[in-house]
């Protein structure tokens, strides 16, 4: 099994920004576009929010792009260029798990830091190519995919998956060392072991459950095949993610 930790979400150089929590719930707010999208950051309901976070550099009529979406247990993400070529690359497809992460705050911006705000575990993986039409929407999505829009490029791709958002900001999703800069993680043993693509160098590794993270990019793949560790830590992350799925932001659209 493949394992994707996939950055996503406003950060310092996507937006100017963390993305909030708010009243213990982590709001991943997505990046601004300006080209292919039809949604804005009011049509998410996420208006306000935006103003607030970038001290309105970012508007709610702005254009963004929402990916990935979340609707009733479901996920669909897309991904394109050397992005894309990075996941076909290592393989990642049906059954593997992507667990996105993104920079967080609380409102007043205090204690930035990096965490795990959603999942897909892989069902489908569709390659949309240049030109992809309304047909290639997404089933039970009412908002359409931005990978379904415009053009792109040959590689443009998408996965399908059951998926959720988390609805609170536990310890369990942090991945920032506390009191370190928000690129230095805390993070299972296991993942030296295995491996993480963009990661080789021994110095970045500093303990066995410490890593000090590139600064950009955005899938960063540990081929985890069925260690037996590993499984169990995704499908404990998994579980954290899901046990409050009843509360969950289904129905906003929330990337």
């Amino acid at each position: 099994m493949k394992l994707v930790f996939s950055r996503k979400g406003l950060d310092s150089a996507s937006g100017g920004a963390p993305s909030p929590i708010v009243d213990g719930k982590p709001i991943s707010l997505p990046i601004p576009a300006n080209k292919r999208p039809q949604t804005t950051y009011d049509d998410l309901g996420l208006g306000s929010l935006v103003e607030q976070a970038t001290r309105d550099r970012l508007c709610r009529s702005d254009l963004c792009h929402a990916d990935p979406m979340f609707e009733n247990g479901r996920c669909a993400f897309g991904q394109h260029g050397a992005s894309q070529s990075h996941l076909k690359n290592n393989g990642v497809g049906i059954g593997d798990v992507f667990l996105f992460f993104g920079l967080f705050s609380e409102v007043d911006r205090s204690d930035p830091h990096h965490r795990i705000f959603g999942y897909m575990r892989v069902e489908e993986s569709i390659h949309l190519g240049a030109n992809p039409t309304v047909e290639d929407q997404p089933v039970g999505f009412p908002i359409r995919h931005p990978h379904t829009i415009g053009i792109w490029d040959k590689g443009n791709h998408l996965y399908l998956g059951a998926g959720y958002c988390s609805n609170c900001a536990g310890d369990e999703l942090r991945l920032t060392k506390p009191n370190s800069s928000v690129s230095v993680w805390i993070v299972p043993p296991w993942l030296r072991e295995c491996g993480l693509t963009y990661h080789k160098r021994k110095s970045r590794w500093t303990y066995r459950d410490t890593l000090s993270t590139v600064a950009r990019g955005q899938e960063f793949v540990s081929d985890i095949g069925r260690n037996a560790e590993a499984m169990s830590w995704v499908e404990r992350v998994v579980d954290e993610i899901r046990s409050n799925r009843e509360h969950n932001l289904d129905g906003q659209n929330q990337p």
